[in-house]
């Protein structure tokens, strides 16, 4: 059986991760990025891929950095790794490393390639109102995302999806992929097609997409915007001095002569509607500034939103 060097960070990584583990491959080690401090209270936050290593007693290695760190790189070439599967690792990896595994570096991506490569190919799916989507499985290269690919599935993106929610299907379609990307490999029946040259890119995303243009965006485009940063950082709009994040929205039918971002309806039982430049749209969770996300109608009840005042 393969002997394998697992590299990952987020939840999205540790699925792939645990199903190569009850798969039996022998993991002869794992990689992950070193500890951080974060949210309140700054605490020292430590990987979902950490986590699982350490539950399973896996060899558990952090390095700061790869590309010249020569003591790290000689620790992986003791292993002798057949192959190093990387699944959302979070840094590009130098050549001196790729060279290491006697059947190469394997990456599990989430989406069709070659469009979206880059680091947010699930956000910029939904942002841009795609219906499909994927994973695809590819020998990594020195190119970004640019590798031959393997394997891909497939995946229809559904109505109102979120990134969270996708990205939450596509760790367990990733991780079944990169399962039967292994077995091919194995037995030296992998695939290998070169990637077009037309791709796009899936850049990370800038805080200053989040506010939401009334006047310059559709009710579709709105929608897209507010499921593409759920659970990021959530779309944003000012109303009143204040930052309103929405969450949640929905396409409704409702007839109003009022400017895109004005409030056209507000009432704690029936909701809050906005008026967009070819619609409308009610919302459905919001979140008011300095305080928690709330379905609508809990909001209301605490706020008040008057008819005729404008988001901007």
């Amino acid at each position: 059986m393969l002997k394998i060097l697992f590299m990952g960070t987020p939840d999205f990584a540790e699925k792939s991760l645990k199903s190569l583990y009850e798969k039996g491959y022998n993991i002869c080690g794992v990689v992950t990025t070193p500890d951080q401090f974060g949210g309140r209270g700054m605490k020292l936050i430590i990987s979902p891929v950490k986590q699982f290593a350490l539950e399973k007693n896996l060899k558990l290695f952090q390095p700061e950095k790869i590309a010249n760190n020569e003591e790290f790189k000689n620790e992986i070439r003791e292993l002798k790794p057949d192959v190093i599967c990387v699944v959302s690792y979070g840094k590009i990896l130098p050549k001196s490393f790729i060279q290491i595994p006697e059947k190469g570096c394997i990456n599990v991506h989430p989406s069709l390639l070659p469009k979206y490569r880059g680091p947010a190919p699930i956000q910029w799916a939904i942002i841009n109102g795609d219906k499909i989507t994927g994973v695809s499985t590819m020998y990594i290269n020195e190119k970004m995302d640019a590798g031959d690919i393997i394997l891909q599935k497939e995946v229809e993106i559904e109505n109102y999806e979120t990134t969270g929610e996708l990205w939450n299907r596509l760790a367990v379609i990733g991780s079944e992929l990169l399962v039967e990307t292994i077995g091919k490999v194995e037995n030296g029946k992998a695939p290998r097609k070169k990637q077009e040259e037309n791709f796009t890119l899936a850049p990370m995303l800038e805080r200053e997409i989040s506010k939401i243009d009334w006047r310059a965006k559709t009710t579709a485009e709105i929608i897209n915007l507010v499921r593409g940063l759920n659970p990021i950082m959530g779309a944003y709009s000012l109303i009143n001095n204040k930052k309103i994040k929405f969450w949640k929205v929905k396409e409704i039918e409702y007839s109003s002569n009022s400017e895109p971002g004005t409030v056209i309806l507000s009432e704690e039982k029936n909701g809050l509607y906005i008026k967009t430049i070819d619609g409308a749209i009610s919302v459905l969770e919001i979140q008011g500034e300095n305080a928690k996300k709330m379905n609508i109608n809990e909001f209301l009840r605490g706020n008040k939103i008057t008819v005729g005042s404008k988001f901007i």
